[in-house]
């Protein structure tokens, strides 16, 4: 197929670009700039710039595309709701490309979405649209333009990682180190859900190579590690003091992480192994996390 990818000099896209290209398909890689255009180039891409902030000259991309995978989004956290409005616009303008056509659209989401509950895994059959997460605004938008006659599939993220980077992980290491101590909340029994970014590239093709219109898919390779557990693996590899931080003091601690570091987003991938035949089989996040060069100052 003929793949127009977002995202794709991106931390989960560019491996995504790797895995399409080795299974004999042709990508149209999106990238805002120079440099990103000239990697697309190197590594066998044809490119179309374009940004998230103009998603109708992005979305023309898709125009000569027979599939559309959406990874591209503004990692900036600090203004999360702000940035999944962003994406809601630009899924929009796809579908607006694809209305109409059988040809797939696979957009991205975050696991929390798809939990019946407190407490409960996330699973690939369930869409709570009043989920107080602001990236339900992705599967919103994703249900609006299959609405107009567009293929979409979605798949779920949970922390992606690999020795560099750790989704949601990534902040919560500059903070400990900011704040020379790593900490946790309560006693630290909220959990996360994560996958290396190589099982995830690999799910992104999977899904589109067995597309099926209106699936949501996980990539979880581990379903719930406790909050405690990572904060003690930032611990060790700052060599800092660890430590729980009451509720109340959240806020003060974290900012505008706090909502995320209370988070209970355990998910499951059940169903998304046995029907598409995903097997994780990279490293562990507190693996990844034990490799990290703590010594290199991230912002």
């Amino acid at each position: 197929m003929r793949v127009f990818l977002t995202g794709a000099t991106g931390f989960v896209g560019s491996h995504i670009l790797t895995e399409l290209l080795a299974a004999g398909h042709q990508v149209i890689g999106n990238s805002r700039s120079g440099a990103g255009a000239l990697h697309l180039e190197r590594a066998g891409a044809a490119v179309h710039r374009g940004d998230l902030s103009d998603p109708a000259e992005l979305a023309k991309g898709a125009e000569s595309a027979d599939a559309v995978i959406h990874t591209a989004f503004d990692h900036d956290f600090a203004c999360y709701a702000e940035n999944c409005e962003k994406d809601r616009r630009v899924i929009e303008a796809i579908g607006d490309v694809l209305a109409g056509s059988d040809r797939p659209l696979l957009i991205t989401s975050a696991i929390g979405v798809g939990s019946t509950g407190p407490g409960q895994f996330a699973r690939e059959d369930v869409l709570d649209r009043d989920h107080p997460m602001p990236r339900i605004a992705s599967e919103l938008a994703g249900l609006a333009v299959r609405e107009r006659g567009v293929s979409v599939g979605v798949v779920r993220l949970s922390q992606i990682h690999d020795p560099v980077k750790q989704g949601l992980v990534s902040p919560l290491i500059d903070l400990a180190r900011t704040k020379g101590a790593s900490a946790y909340v309560g006693e630290g029994g909220n959990r996360w859900s994560a996958a290396s970014v190589e099982d995830a590239a690999r799910l992104y093709v999977l899904a589109l190579e067995q597309h099926e219109p209106g699936t949501c898919w996980h990539a979880v390779a581990e379903e719930a590690i406790p909050m405690r557990a990572i904060a003690e693996a930032i611990g060790r590899g700052l060599g800092v003091p660890v430590h729980a931080i009451a509720e109340s003091e959240a806020g003060k601690h974290f900012g505008w992480m706090a909502p995320f570091a209370s988070f209970d987003m355990p998910g499951s991938s059940a169903v998304t192994r046995e029907r598409l035949g995903w097997v994780p089989a990279g490293p562990t996040l507190l693996e990844n996390l034990s490799r990290m060069d703590y010594s290199v100052a991230k912002g």
